[in-house]
C-alpha cells in the first residue's frame, strides 16, 4: 500500500505542476500579442508591486522601532511618575488641611480604643486558629510577602507597558508606588517602635526600640501593609461594587491570618490598613492633580463640568422642574 500511496502523491504533484506550467505557457503565448506599450505597462505594474512590497516591509520595521521607542519612553515617564508619587507620600502632611487633621485625630482615637482591647482580641484569634483551614493561613502568608506582592504589581505594570494599555500602566504605577512607600514606612516604624509580638508573651505594652530581634517588630504589620495597599489600589480601578468587595475580601485574608498566628496585635493591623488606604489615596490624587495620564485629564474635566453646573428649581402652573445650567 505504501508504494501506491507514494505514486499517487507523485502523480498529484506532477498534475499540479503540469497545470501551473500550462497556465504559464498560455500567459506567455498571450504576451506575444501585446504591443510594446502594454509591455511597458506590465513592467511598471511589476515595479509598483515590488515597491509596495518594499514599502510594507519598511513600514513593519518602522512600526517595530516605534513600538520599542514607545515602550522605552513610557517606561521612563512611568519611573518619573513613581518617583513623584513616592515623594508625595512623605511630603503630603506638609500641605494637610483642617479635614486631614480631623481624620488623623479620628484615626488615633479609633486605634487607641482598639489598643485597650488588644490582648483580649489576640487571645480570641489564637485560641481559634486550629479551627481555620491551613490553606487560609498559608495564603495570608504568601500573598502579603514582598516577593509575591511585587510579582503581582510588576505583572500588572509590565502587561500594560507591553500591551500599550495606559489604564493598566497607571494601575501598575499606583500599585508599585504605594507598595514601595508603605513598605519603607513600615520598615522604619518596625525598628523605631520595637513593639513585642503577641507570641512573645511580653504583653501589649512592651516596646524595645531598635531591638533588632524579630520578636520586637510587631508594629506595623508588613504583610497587612502590602496586601491592603495592593488590593485597595486594584479595587479602585473597578466601578462594580461586587468586584470591589471581592478584591478587598481577598486582601483582608492576610491581616486576619496574621492575627491567627499571633504575629501582630489588632491595633497593629488596623493602623497598617488605615495607613495603606491613606497612602494609596494620596498617590492617586497626586496623579490626578498632575494629570499624569489621560484618565486623570478626563477625571478633572468631568469634575470641572460638575462644579460648573448650577441647579435651579422652576415652579409653574403644571408642576415643578429642576434645570441644570452650565
Amino acid at each position: 500500500m505504501r508504494p501506491i500511496f507514494i505514486v499517487m502523491n507523485i502523480r498529484k504533484v506532477i498534475t499540479a505542476f503540469s497545470i501551473l506550467f500550462s497556465v504559464m505557457v498560455l500567459a506567455q503565448q498571450d504576451s506575444f500579442n501585446i504591443n510594446l506599450t502594454s509591455d511597458s505597462l506590465v513592467a511598471e505594474q511589476d515595479s509598483v508591486m515590488s515597491s509596495n512590497v518594499e514599502t510594507v516591509s519598511e513600514n513593519s520595521l518602522t512600526k517595530k522601532r516605534d513600538k520599542k521607542n514607545d515602550i522605552w519612553s513610557h517606561l521612563k515617564y512611568d519611573i518619573v511618575t513613581m518617583g513623584g508619587g513616592f515623594g508625595n507620600a512623605f511630603t503630603r502632611p506638609l500641605s494637610w488641611e483642617k479635614k486631614d487633621y480631623l481624620r488623623l485625630g479620628a484615626t488615633v482615637a479609633t486605634v487607641g480604643i482598639i489598643y485597650l482591647a488588644d490582648e483580649d482580641i489576640s487571645r480570641t484569634f489564637i485560641r481559634n486558629r486550629e479551627d481555620v483551614p491551613n490553606v487560609f493561613k498559608k495564603f495570608g502568608w504568601y500573598f502579603g510577602s514582598p516577593q509575591i506582592n511585587y510579582s503581582i504589581t510588576g505583572a500588572v505594570y509590565v502587561t500594560g507597558l507591553l500591551a500599550n494599555n495606559e489604564k493598566l500602566r497607571r494601575t501598575g504605577v499606583l500599585m508599585i508606588t504605594a507598595a514601595s512607600a508603605t513598605g519603607a514606612i513600615q520598615q522604619i516604624s518596625k525598628s523605631a517602635t520595637g513593639r513585642s509580638r503577641p507570641g512573645a508573651g511580653l504583653g501589649k505594652h512592651f516596646f524595645k526600640p531598635f531591638g533588632g530581634d524579630a520578636s520586637y517588630r510587631s508594629f506595623p504589620s508588613g504583610h497587612t501593609v502590602l496586601s491592603v495597599t495592593t488590593s485597595y489600589a486594584l479595587s479602585k480601578q473597578f466601578e462594580n461594587p461586587w468586584i470591589k468587595g471581592g478584591i478587598l475580601a481577598v486582601g483582608s485574608i492576610v491581616p486576619i491570618s496574621r492575627l491567627l498566628e499571633g504575629a501582630h496585635w489588632f491595633s497593629d493591623v488596623a493602623l497598617s490598613a488605615i495607613m495603606s488606604v491613606a497612602i494609596v489615596e494620596g498617590i492617586d490624587k497626586f496623579m490626578k492633580r498632575k494629570e499624569k495620564y489621560e484618565e486623570d485629564k478626563k477625571y478633572n474635566q468631568e469634575q470641572h463640568l460638575k462644579n460648573k453646573i448650577t441647579w435651579n428649581i422652576n415652579a409653574g402652573p403644571f408642576g415643578v422642574g429642576v434645570v441644570g445650567q452650565f
